[in-house]
């Protein structure tokens, strides 16, 4: 079978940052020996209809061999998924052994690690990334006003102690921390007016956070760019944030958890270790688990 006759079948199906054996966010993986034309991989995230499909063949760097990764929403292709990443991690894990396994974005090259489970739970996978490199700055005031006006917040809804930001790693999101739990459950917005401003501002996603203390989050994801309402699980916005508390001299730790897609019905959970280098990459780990 050529690249072009890919059959869909042949992708699997995981679920990234579950909480145990239940929840996560399902992403879509496929591995072969070359990667189908661009226009097939689109076709093929569209039909797995999953918020990201990661695509993966074999690929000899500069670094050494490892694997040439491109990312694929049901509307468009992404420089950088999480999920995906975590989901693509376990799946070569079970391929290929445990182990760290380099890849090579269309804009970073990274790393994901895949551990399998040793409790006897076959489908389960532990999994961590190493983020492409990050950073932030403040965000725009028309693009925070935007932002408010989309999902009918006001500037008082929002946390203080955590301004709005745009953050970046290895995709580009709005941070806006939220002043309470009640809020961030009561998120909603109109999907094509939320893909309408993040093509306006170059975002993929728009984090919503509460920081139910300063090393656990509760977040919130929306992704109307890539044609999904909210991702129950987003490694690569968790990065992102993680790496903007560390430029606001956040007191995290060294690490913050992260628990999402609870207002879904699909609790997930991240943990995201930061490390005190200035732009330096963020580890994100998680389960993941293989769906039928």
């Amino acid at each position: 079978m050529t690249p072009h006759q890919v059959d869909p079948a042949a992708i699997l199906r995981i679920a990234a940052f579950s909480d145990g054996p239940v929840g996560g966010n399902p992403a879509g993986v496929w591995i072969g020996a070359a990667l189908p034309p661009a226009d097939r991989m689109q076709q093929l995230a569209r039909a797995v209809g999953f918020s990201e499909t990661a695509f993966a063949a074999p690929f000899d760097s500069s670094e050494g061999a490892g694997w040439r990764v491109r990312y694929f929403s049901p509307d468009a292709e992404v420089p950088f998924c999480g999920h995906a990443t975590i989901a693509l991690g376990a799946a070569l894990a079970r391929a290929h052994g445990d182990g760290v396994f380099r890849l090579t974005l269309n804009q970073a090259a990274i790393t994901v690690e895949g551990r399998r489970a040793e409790t006897g739970e076959g489908a389960l996978v532990s999994a961590a990334l190493q983020s492409p490199p990050t950073f932030s700055r403040a965000a725009a005031p028309a693009l925070v006003a935007d932002a408010l006006a989309l999902f009918g917040y006001a500037g008082t809804d929002l946390d203080p102690r955590i301004p709005p930001g745009f953050a970046h790693a290895g995709a580009n999101h709005l941070v806006l921390a939220l002043a309470s739990r009640k809020l961030l459950a009561a998120m909603r917005y109109d999907l094509e007016a939320g893909r309408a401003l993040m093509a306006a501002h170059g975002l993929t996603t728009i984090v919503l956070a509460w920081a139910e203390g300063p090393r656990l989050f509760h977040t919130r994801n929306p992704f109307a760019i890539g044609g999904v309402y909210e991702d129950p699980a987003t490694g690569a916005g968790t990065a992102a944030l993680a790496g903007y508390l560390r430029d606001l001299g956040w007191p995290h730790g060294g690490a913050i958890d992260v628990v999402q897609g609870e207002d879904m019905g699909m609790r997930s959970r991240l943990h995201a270790a930061i490390g005190a280098e200035a732009g330096g990459s963020i580890r994100v780990a998680g389960t993941a688990r293989f769906m039928p």
